[in-house]
Parts: structure tokens; C-alpha cells; sequence
């Protein structure tokens, strides 16, 4: 009686087991099925996004365009990869030993002719403030005579830029630096090395020249910014890296300028636009000079 019940209770569990067995099995398959398909949904939905990934559309053709018709893109982006290993490769200077620049070593023989002949020096030094007289004096007529405020705003954006950017950062008096009590600002007074106002300015009014039809006198402007560029670094009285900012600062600033020019026009318009109206709806007429906000600004 017992032998039977023994063989009867084991047959159960064996079966309770092979039927455990066959879930766990089912179970098993069902998630490894779920699995692929995620697995498939993934991989089509990466391929449907490189599928539609611009760069999968191009050929040799697209190439030989761009560097046809976007010739400096190009360049730039064969100058990034040329930069990348000039960065990632150069040996960069001590802390115990002065910057290097380029610019100083292009005019190491300006620098030693000027430290020779201090006259000479001081003379240059007094041409660059009259060219410096050349722009402020520009800058305030458009302002003054003219009733343009966008240069003036342009140079106000500029200088104050220049005063946080240059105390924040205080770079060191470049060695060999030549001064004189004729250059500006004149009396041999400390100065912030970045950026070049002198540049800076340069190209604020080179610009509104140019918008002015003032060419000539633009590519004046031009000109003796450049003989400027030169003799600053040729006195060490900027590092290369100044100058370029300044350049870049220039027309960084005429084009905040102008746009906040812009906006001031438009703000004045939907004014007078309302105000207008409000007066219509009274029976009431403004003429545009009657406006407050008729001012250029």
C-alpha cells in the first residue's frame, strides 16, 4: 500500500515538474520573441534615421560643388583638422618665459629701428593721435552735425566692452615695449592691452563710411589702420591678439548697433501707430512730425 502511494506521489511531482518546465520553457521564448522584436524595431527606426540623415544623399558631385560655390567653408574646415594638430602637438611656453607672438617677431626690425631713433618713434607716436583725433572727431560729427547715432552707439558698446574685458583679464607689458608721451593716450598713462581701441574705432567708422558711400575716405581709413596695426606692434604697445579682437570688435559692435537702432525705429513706430489710432477713435489727427519719437536713433 505504501510502495504504491510512494510511486503514485512521485509520478506527480515528475509531472508537476515537466509541466513546470514546459512554462518556464514558453515563458523563456515568449520574452527572447519580445526581445528580437525590440531588438528589429530599434534597428529599423536607426535605419529609417540615417535613411533620412542628409549626408547618406551625398556624392562626389555635391562635393565638387561645394568647394566651388562655398570656396571658404571649405578652407575653414581643412584649417580646423591643420589647427587641431598644430594645438594638440605644440610644446606651450613656461610660465617663467614672455608670450610668443607673431606679430612681434614680424617686426622684431621695426621694434630695434624705433628703439634706436626715439624721435622717430615719437613721431609715429603723434601721427597715430592724430589718426585717433581723426576718428573721434568722425564719430562725434555723424552724431552732432549729421543726426546718425549708430556709430557713436557702436563705440559706446565697443568701450565699455573693452574696460570690463580689459580689467578682467590684465595681461602683462609686453618686453621691449616703447612708449612715448605722444601717443595716445598722451602722457605715458597706463592702458588695457585687450582689445585695440584704436582698431576698434578704426572700423566702426570705415564701416559707416562704406554705408555712407564714403568710400574713399573709407579706404583711408583702412589704410592707416593697418600702418597703425603695424606700429603698435612694432612698439609692442599690443600683442597680435589684440589687434585681431579689435578688428572683430569693431564689427561685432556696429552690427549690435545697428540692431539696436532698428529696434528703437520699431518701437517708435507701433507708439505713434497707437497713438494714432487713439486719437482717430476721438475725432483727433497727429502728423508724423508731431510725433515724440520721430528722432533717427
Amino acid at each position: 500500500m505504501n510502495g504504491s502511494y510512494n510511486a503514485a506521489s512521485l509520478r506527480n511531482r515528475v509531472n508537476r515538474s515537466y509541466e513546470n518546465g514546459v512554462a518556464e520553457r514558453g515563458r523563456d521564448s515568449t520574452d527572447g520573441e519580445k526581445t528580437t522584436k525590440k531588438k528589429k524595431k530599434g534597428w529599423v527606426g536607426v535605419k529609417a534615421l540615417l535613411g533620412a540623415a542628409s549626408f547618406t544623399r551625398w556624392g562626389t558631385e555635391d562635393a565638387v560643388r561645394a568647394v566651388k560655390y562655398h570656396p571658404f567653408p571649405c578652407a575653414f574646415a581643412v584649417s580646423l583638422l591643420f589647427f587641431m594638430g598644430v594645438e594638440y602637438t605644440l610644446w606651450m611656453v613656461p610660465s617663467s618665459s614672455p608670450p610668443f607672438d607673431l606679430g612681434f617677431e614680424a617686426t622684431r626690425w621695426l621694434n630695434r629701428i624705433l628703439a634706436a631713433r626715439p624721435a622717430l618713434n615719437t613721431l609715429l607716436a603723434a601721427f597715430n593721435t592724430v589718426f585717433v583725433g581723426m576718428q573721434t572727431t568722425y564719430i562725434l560729427w555723424t552724431f552732432l552735425v549729421e543726426g546718425r547715432a549708430r556709430p557713436g552707439v557702436a563705440a559706446l558698446f565697443m568701450f565699455t566692452s573693452r574696460g570690463i574685458l580689459g580689467y578682467s583679464t590684465q595681461l602683462p607689458l609686453p618686453q621691449d615695449f616703447l612708449g612715448s608721451g605722444a601717443d595716445f593716450p598722451v602722457g605715458n598713462v597706463s592702458f588695457f592691452l585687450f582689445f585695440s581701441g584704436h582698431v576698434a574705432s578704426s572700423v566702426i567708422g570705415s564701416l559707416d563710411m562704406r554705408r555712407m558711400q564714403r568710400k574713399e575716405l573709407a579706404w583711408t581709413f583702412d589704410v592707416l589702420n593697418v600702418l597703425q596695426s603695424v606700429r603698435l606692434l612694432g612698439t609692442r604697445g599690443h600683442y597680435t591678439i589684440d589687434l585681431a579682437v579689435g578688428v572683430g570688435a569693431g564689427i561685432l559692435f556696429d552690427s549690435l548697433a545697428g540692431k539696436y537702432e532698428e529696434s528703437k525705429k520699431l518701437t517708435a513706430m507701433n507708439i505713434d501707430t497707437l497713438s494714432n489710432g487713439v486719437k482717430s477713435s476721438h475725432g483727433g489727427t497727429q502728423t508724423r512730425s508731431d510725433s515724440p519719437h520721430h528722432a533717427e536713433f
